[in-house]
């Protein structure tokens, strides 16, 4: 199987380059540690957008881009966070005092997904 199918694939469900690689102990891992972060970062009201400029005023230019970049992470996810944020409004980029701690988890989840990809390429490879 091509990498690039593996990546897409492991990208979209969590665990999902497990799950091909017929791995499934570390497919159910990923698949429900992803998931799990994406449901509580959504429950403490996570930010799921991405920073507006109104949001942004005010700040330099490395702190802008480092909003910029969790937004980002939170999107590597997958299909739990993009299900999530088209279900789930959360009032913009900033909602609410429990954003904080929300939005870790949204971008947690994003981490672990990314990490779960790399580590089933690693081992397709080893």
């Amino acid at each position: 199987m091509k990498k690039a199918a593996i990546v897409v694939f492991g990208w979209l469900v969590p665990g999902g380059a497990y799950l091909l690689m017929r791995r499934y102990g570390q497919f159910a891992f990923f698949a429900s540690a992803v998931s799990a972060a994406v449901i509580a970062g959504v429950a403490l009201q996570g930010g799921s957008g991405w920073p507006r400029p109104e949001d942004l005023a005010g700040l330099d230019g490395f702190t802008a881009l480092l909003f910029q970049a969790g937004a980002a992470a939170r999107f590597l996810a997958g299909a739990p966070f993009l299900a999530a944020s088209a279900i789930h409004d959360a009032g913009g980029f900033l909602s609410s005092r429990l954003h904080e701690y929300g939005s870790v988890l949204l971008i947690m989840a994003g981490v672990m997904n990314v990490l779960g990809v790399s580590s089933a390429l690693d081992q397709r490879e080893g």
